[in-house]
């Protein structure tokens, strides 16, 4: 990502997923372009931003809701990459839901 997400004012919710990945690829690229396009087109979805250093990943995804997250969770196709994540991709992972009541920025 190379700006941060556009949402909109507060309140809204973020999922945080911290991420320690193993080692090679094994098709996680492009799984991981497949569901930002899927998710960016799921009812609610505001937003993403992501970060990946020395196989530590952030990925900061804005929701509207808590049900618009859980129906993302619950989507076919991202329970699979769910799936690979947990056989394939991941050694380790933290997911956090928050709610943002309050943001500011500079540009």
């Amino acid at each position: 990502m190379s700006h941060p997400a556009n949402t909109p004012r507060p309140p809204y919710y973020a999922v945080i997923f911290t991420s320690l990945r193993t080692e090679g690829d094994k098709g996680y690229g492009d799984m991981a372009d497949l569901m930002v396009a899927l998710a960016s087109k799921q009812p609610g979805f505001l937003g993403l931003e992501s970060a990946r250093e020395d196989g530590l990943g952030i990925t900061v995804s804005y929701w509207e809701s808590l049900e618009a997250i859980k129906a993302w969770k619950d989507h076919v196709d991202h329970r699979e990459a769910q799936a690979k994540g947990r056989s394939d991709w991941y050694r380790k992972y933290v997911t956090r839901i928050c709610k943002v009541e309050r943001d500011y920025s500079f540009e």
